[in-house]
């Protein structure tokens, strides 16, 4: 199955779109095109990080799910100064390329954010990104799968997928698993597409997440409501 590649009107996204006929059909009056954002915290922009979100990608596509990549690591992302001020104004007062994915989380489906990894951790572009996205747009992921894919040329990728996996788990996100962990290893792409077990691992990742994605749709067509959530309690340690 063949996917339609093309840029949007911003030159850090692009969009994989599933032809018609791989449409995910619910049941039988109800038909439903679901979106995966992925997120490449690689300022390198169709590097190593790309190569493993392409092949994800690719796999959500073969099942009827539409993908957007979005280049996040090549931009001068400012990291979070705890202002609150999107308490009141429901945007980050930075108005920049988090308001805009934020945006597009309102009608997403699912998420994932990939990053090379820097001192066994995520790229300090990325970090930025994801503090001030999950701050101020939280709201519009929580519920929804996520997962979490790195890149490196040798060590220091389970730290750093870890550290993607915090985002998730303490936003109520179902977090979407693979056969191994979601990492790849190469110093280019080239090297990255001979690392059999990673491209698998990425197929495998994209073959899961579009399951969890159908059977969450299932659920709501079936009338299963989503948690609620009780009221926030907060406990400091010293009071």
């Amino acid at each position: 199955m063949t996917s339609v590649l093309f840029a949007c009107s911003s030159s850090n996204m692009q969009v994989n779109t599933p032809p018609e006929t791989s449409k995910t059909i619910m049941n039988d009056s109800i038909t439903k095109t679901m979106k995966v954002l992925l997120l490449n915290g690689s300022p390198n922009k169709e590097g190593c990080t790309f190569t493993a979100l392409s092949e994800v990608a690719k796999a959500l596509n073969e099942n009827g799910i539409e993908t957007e990549i979005i280049q996040i690591g090549s931009e001068a992302i400012r990291g979070c100064i705890a202002c609150a001020k999107c308490r009141e104004t429901g945007v980050c007062i930075f108005d920049d390329l988090v308001n805009e994915v934020a945006e597009k989380a309102k009608t997403a489906d699912g998420f994932i954010f990939g990053s090379p990894v820097y001192y066994s951790g995520i790229n300090g572009t990325m970090k930025s990104f994801l503090d001030r996205l999950f701050y101020s747009g939280s709201r519009h992921l929580a519920y929804k799968p996520g997962a979490g894919v790195v890149s490196a040329r040798r060590a220091g990728t389970v730290a750093a997928w870890q550290q993607l996996n915090m985002y998730f788990t303490i936003n109520n996100m179902p977090v979407v698993s693979s056969q191994y962990w979601n990492m790849v290893h190469g110093n280019t792409p080239d090297e990255v597409r001979q690392d059999k077990e990673g491209l698998q691992i990425m197929r495998t990742l994209g073959n899961n997440m579009a399951w969890l994605l159908k059977s969450i749709e299932a659920g709501k067509e079936a009338g299963v409501e989503r948690p609620k959530q009780e009221p926030r309690e907060r406990t400091n340690f010293i009071r």
